[in-house]
């Protein structure tokens, strides 16, 4: 529309030459009015000039074309095909869009020398334009999942390689035929909405194992392979579930965290396969097939969130295709690429987007079964990836390793993740010759995302013209003091000011059936109260919670600032401080603890520290022992503060950002602060020479 270009598409059997007038909304459905100048109707009737009201959920094989424009831009005729109207090509449209075009004459091409706005970046417009149709029709067959799409990919790829690891793989025919083996095991075994637990280490068979079991109505929560103890237990017991599903070398750990064993049904991974193999991997008939739809749960994917111990957040399964076509989309993803992922499956990222996008493009997925620096680049030369996905902290780790000979004989020709700072952006692009890298911004319960397509360094997003109305996301003035978002006299939320800091928002659709905008939030009712914020702009609105701070600059560049709440991110992982606070406490000795995050110099994220007021019987000995054994690496306190007290606010809140504010600086308290050293299996002093060092960056923690 801002480019006046043609567009040619196929809608109701008809084949359609069309010029888009107005964009917008009806009964909660995508809209567009436009001129179609030639083509066929829906009976295979010639077309020579109809205003036409399209829904954009049935257009298909939608293209862009050069030509001349059709119809009247200045149209201000009665129309009925759009309640809502979002763009308007017409400047002085009367009826009230929420974005006009730029006056400019039908086939007027912008001047020689003069900005054409979106023709800046055409790499980021055919982008955006590519996830959009890839993502169009996904309403519009409500029983077409993920597992469908992987069938059609089955049909023209078969024995091409989709998974690929160093001790297993799957062709298409292999992973579908895997697949449907558990699809009919948990026919036998679970009803439609019975949720199995899959706690297993990055491997082709978790795959099979989750795309079979949901597409005949299960739900599979995918628990973190790293959990121990009380987090392990939480985690599982919170689901509910009928089954889990254990690798062996987790058996231990499982026993462990279930010392009176679980109140559900346990299958090592070794048990179940031997139990699936006496099933068929034909094709599902259609009496196997339940009624189940992309409204359905399809996966439980556990996130902090910014309060609590972790929680349970849904994935539907039009979510899970979303991710996945959308961006196989932005990525413009071909049946020969191949995607170098070394993250964790139970991630949405490693285990949704990486998976999901390559695979519905008929790609393929190298597994890793984790991140190592030094046979990162010796797989990518080896599987001659063009695509891999990455966290900030990853790339951090790439650029402190000493260079190696496969670094630039690689065939990358982009990569996609989140978190990759400023401060490394460009030194990680051309150290390792990366022609493209696109940054994004989601949560795996989040209404809305963001996308950096046009490669400014740090930005986690930005929303170009054409979308802007559409752009379900706000950034509010956040008070720090009472730790929600800014209110004004009359009660409502304050937009911030460019370059203003303030939580992320993101709206939440008013009609069900809006799936983009739907936030399905946890499994626990109240914990997906407490992430939405009503009455924002207006009476009766609903927006959630990001708990993340941003800012937006001048040009539309949107950047991460900083997560609020009780949690934070160390090491690639979301650190829950209510979960290692109740860990540590149980400690002999721990009086009050406050565990946060502190800054620190040439690090992603923040690193955790607890302050302590201590009694006569704390051992810090102990604590480093039971801090081992009850959290994960990433989640053990790096710095311990030994507390006189603890100062508390009026309403006996600890005040956390004065602990914050002081960090792990010796000289800032009189209070000892204590490092862990690993080397000595415990917490040690922390003077000014070891703080000195860590601010030179001589120090890697």
């Amino acid at each position: 529309m801002i480019e006046r270009k043609q567009i040619t598409c196929t809608y109701a059997r008809g084949y359609r030459e069309i010029c888009p007038y107005i964009l917008g909304h009806k009964n909660g459905k995508e809209v567009a009015l436009t001129y179609q100048f030639a083509g066929t109707n829906s009976k295979g009737k010639q077309v020579t000039g109809n205003w036409r009201c399209l829904y954009l959920s049935g257009v298909r094989n939608a293209d862009l074309r050069e030509g001349p424009w059709h119809g009247k831009s200045d149209h201000s005729h009665k129309q009925n095909c759009i309640s809502e109207v979002d763009m308007d090509i017409n400047p002085k449209s009367p009826y009230n869009p929420k974005r006009r075009m730029p006056d400019r004459t039908p086939n007027q091409q912008p001047r020689r020398g003069v900005s054409a706005g979106p023709r800046r970046n055409a790499f980021a417009r055919d982008a955006w334009i590519r996830a959009l149709q890839a993502t169009s029709s996904i309403g519009s067959n409500a029983t077409r999942l993920f597992a469908d799409v992987l069938e059609e990919q089955g049909a023209q790829r078969g024995l091409a390689g989709a998974l690929l690891s160093d001790s297993q793989s799957l062709t298409y025919t292999g992973l579908l035929e895997q697949a449907n083996r558990y699809s009919r095991w948990a026919l036998q075994r679970l009803a439609k909405g019975d949720v199995v637990c899959l706690l297993m280490p990055n491997r082709p068979e978790y795959v099979a194992i989750w795309v079979g079991i949901t597409r005949v109505g299960g739900i599979v929560a995918l628990i973190n392979s790293n959990a121990v103890g009380s987090a392990l237990a939480h985690a599982i017991a919170s689901v509910s579930p009928k089954y889990v599903v254990v690798a062996a070398e987790l058996h231990q750990r499982l026993r462990e965290a279930f010392p009176d064993s679980p109140s559900c049904e346990t299958c090592s991974d070794q048990q179940i396969a031997n139990e699936v193999a006496r099933y068929s991997g034909k094709t599902l008939c259609a009496f196997e097939r339940r009624p189940v739809t992309i409204q359905d749960t399809a996966l439980l994917i556990f996130t902090s969130g910014t309060t609590g111990l972790p929680k349970a957040a849904k994935v539907t399964h039009h979510r899970l295709l979303q991710w996945s076509l959308w961006f196989a989309g932005l990525g413009n993803f071909q049946p020969n690429d191949r995607i170098y992922n070394c993250l964790p499956l139970y991630h949405s990222v490693g285990g949704l987007v990486a998976i999901g996008s390559v695979l519905t493009a008929g790609g393929s997925v190298i597994i890793a079964e984790k991140f190592s620096t030094t046979r990162f680049w010796a797989d990518i030369v080896k599987w001659e990836c063009t695509l891999f996905q990455y966290i900030g902290e990853l790339c951090r780790y790439l650029l402190a390793a000493p260079p190696s000979l496969e670094e630039r004989r690689h065939k990358l020709r982009l990569a996609c993740g989140n978190g990759l700072r400023a401060d490394i952006w460009t030194k990680f692009k051309e150290r390792f010759h990366i022609p493209q890298i696109i940054e994004f911004y989601a949560a795996s319960e989040g209404t809305f995302s963001l996308f950096n397509i046009e490669g400014e360094p740090g930005a986690i997003g930005h929303v170009p013209a054409f979308l802007a109305p559409r752009f379900p996301a706000v950034i509010v003035r956040y008070d720090a003091e009472t730790e929600q978002p800014y209110r004004d006299k009359h009660g409502h939320c304050v937009r911030c000011a460019s370059n203003e800091v303030g939580e992320a928002l993101g709206r939440i659709g008013s009609n069900w059936n809006d799936a983009e905008s739907r936030f399905e939030g946890y499994i626990n009712a109240a914990e997906t109260e407490r992430k939405i914020l009503r009455n924002v702009f207006e009476s009766g609105d609903a927006w959630y919670r990001t708990g993340d701070l941003m800012r937006r600059d001048g040009r539309g560049f949107i950047y991460f600032v900083d997560r609020i709440g009780d949690t934070f991110r160390w090491k690639g992982e979301n650190v829950s401080t209510l979960q290692v606070a109740e860990t540590l406490s149980a400690c002999p000795g721990v009086a009050e603890i406050v565990v946060y995050g502190v800054a620190v110099p040439g690090a992603d994220g923040r690193a955790g520290m607890a302050a302590i007021r201590a009694e006569s019987n704390f051992d810090l000995a102990a604590l480093h022992a039971l801090a081992r054994e009850g959290l994960p690496g990433y989640a053990r306190p790096l710095f311990i503060r030994l507390c006189r007290q603890i100062d508390l606010t009026e309403t006996f809140k600890p005040k956390k950002q004065a602990l914050m504010n002081v960090g792990f600086n010796p000289r800032a308290t009189s209070d000892p602060i204590y490092i862990e050293d690993r080397a000595a299996d415990g917490y040690v002093r922390l003077d000014e020479a070891i703080y000195a060092a860590i601010q030179r960056g001589d120090v890697r923690l």
